[in-house]
């Protein structure tokens, strides 16, 4: 009528010579001298007795590393590096040795910048002097031009008068 999910069975009975604390083995069960080397019964803390390796397993050995070629930018940049740091040494020992020179330097350039300063406002003024002393007319001329043309592309006409 019910179909159950589960197969029911019954515990087996027990040998008249098994202790009662002790699960009842199934199968075979081994004798001791068929037991390998490092097995030993053990009692688990549940109270089981069963078969388990007491000593650690050696470990398996760990691969040995291969030597790799040192690739060819680690080469190049190993053997520039010192080059380099003793380019910018030697950089650093030539401009102690310049340094007065380039303050020289820095102090003509500041008064060749001065002296471009001094013309740009001087040059003007000097002119407009030399133009006041020798009686030049500071009056402005005027020209007007009057153009006229008829059309897009007409004859253009036109007159220039000087005021």
């Amino acid at each position: 009528m019910h179909d159950t999910a589960y197969t029911i069975t019954t515990q087996p009975l027990r040998p008249p010579d098994h202790p009662a604390y002790l699960p009842v083995p199934e199968g075979r069960v081994m004798m001791p001298s068929e037991i390998p080397p490092g097995v030993q019964m053990v009692t688990l803390p549940g109270g089981i007795r069963t078969l388990a390796y007491t000593q650690p397993t050696a470990p398996a050995a760990l691969p040995v590393p291969v030597s790799q070629p040192i690739p060819a930018w680690a080469k190049t940049t190993a053997l520039l590096t010192p080059t380099i740091g003793g380019g910018i040494a030697a950089a650093g020992i030539g401009l102690s040795y310049a340094a007065p020179g380039l303050i020289a330097m820095s102090q003509a350039l500041w008064s060749a910048v001065a002296l471009i300063a001094a013309a740009a406002i001087g040059v003007p003024v000097l002119l407009r002097l030399g133009r006041a002393a020798t009686g030049a007319s500071t009056g402005t001329t005027h020209i007007t031009q009057n153009i006229t043309a008829f059309g897009m592309f007409g004859k253009a006409n036109g007159t220039i008068n000087h005021h």
